[in-house]
Order: C-alpha cells, then structure tokens, then sequence
C-alpha cells in the first residue's frame, strides 16, 4: 500500500506515458496532456490548498493510534519496492504535524486523471478507475485519510475535472476557429477527437 500510495515510484512511468502521448498519441494526445496538466494545476493549486484550509479535519493517524508502513530510502526511487518496509505506530500527541485530512491530494490527482482518461480513450480510458481506487484505499489503509475523505474528495475531484474539462472545450471552440482555423476544421472537438 505504500509503493501504491508514492508517486515518485510512479513518476518515471507516468512521464513516459505522457511523452508517448506528445510524440506519437496525434492531436488527441496532445490535447490529453494539456488538459490533464491543466486539470491537475487547478487541482493542486486552488482546490486542495483551499479546502484544506477550510476543513482543517485531523489526520487519523494524528487522531489515534495507527500501524504506518514506512518505504526505506532507495535511489531510483522504485528500488524501495525490494526492500523491506519498516513498521511502527503514529504518535496522535503530535497533532496536524502531516497536514489537514481533507480533502485527499493523491485521490484528486487521480480520480481527475481518470476523468480525463475517460473523456478521452473512452474504451479502455475508464480503467484507470481501477488505479485511483487502488490509491484512495491506500491512503486509507496507511492511516492518512478517513474513509469519508476519500469518498467525498472522488465525487469534489470529478466535479472540478469536468468543470475545467467543459471549460477548456469552450475555450477550444472559441479560439481555435479564429487562431488555427485549419487544425479546428479537423479537430472540432478538444475533448474525444479521433487521433490524426
């Protein structure tokens, strides 16, 4: 549940999936990668720090005795992945020392990932469902967030994706008929266009 939960085990293979989209995924996965990066920055940027600090809701593992798993330190980062964790219990004296519970980061970034996936690669874009459920139960699992946490930050996180995802779809339909009206008259649509 720790490897799942850290994201610089995952980060070299998530940006060798977003090159891949760049240099061969066509216009649609151009379109992709910017959306998501976009998503996510309105994400990270606005929704998390500010509902963070309205909510202000204690961590478990600050609120009560939880078993943390703790990776050891490797370089790649992956290499943790064959060493043996360590094991020890939080200490709820030291109170809001990890930050506010709500809302969850790691289920944000990914269930708007999965918004995208899912707008995008329709067929095969909805499993990555599987992976940001796979985190969400992680955060709960290493004691960083209430399973209410999880939950409701999966349905705010859809909610601010598709948001920002309709918003970038009218901002395609307004600018790109004045300034590349050529690649607009292929690509009619930001969001689920076929690759070309």
């Amino acid at each position: 549940m720790a490897a799942i939960s850290d994201v610089e085990i995952w980060k070299p293979l998530l940006v060798l999936v977003g090159l891949y989209a760049l240099i061969s995924g066509g216009f649609k996965g151009r379109a992709f990668v910017l959306c998501v990066l976009i998503a996510l920055g309105v994400a990270d940027a606005l929704f998390v720090p500010t509902l963070k600090s309205l909510v202000g809701r204690i961590r478990p593992k600050d609120a009560q005795i939880v078993r943390m798993v703790q990776l050891q330190k490797a370089r790649p980062k992956f290499l943790t992945l064959f060493k043996t964790p360590r094991i020890h219990y939080s200490k709820p004296e030291k109170r809001n020392k990890s930050g506010s519970s709500f809302p969850s980061g790691h289920t944000t970034d990914n269930v708007v990932i999965a918004i995208c996936c899912t707008l995008f690669f329709r067929r095969w874009g909805w499993l990555y469902f599987i992976a940001a459920a796979a985190i969400g139960y992680s955060r709960i699992y290493l004691g960083a967030h209430w399973p209410s946490d999880v939950v409701g930050t999966a349905f705010l996180a859809a909610g601010e994706a598709l948001i920002v995802l309709a918003l970038l779809q009218l901002a395609w339909r307004w600018a790109a008929p004045r300034w590349a009206p050529a690649l607009f008259q292929r690509n009619p649509r930001l969001l689920g266009t076929p690759a070309t």
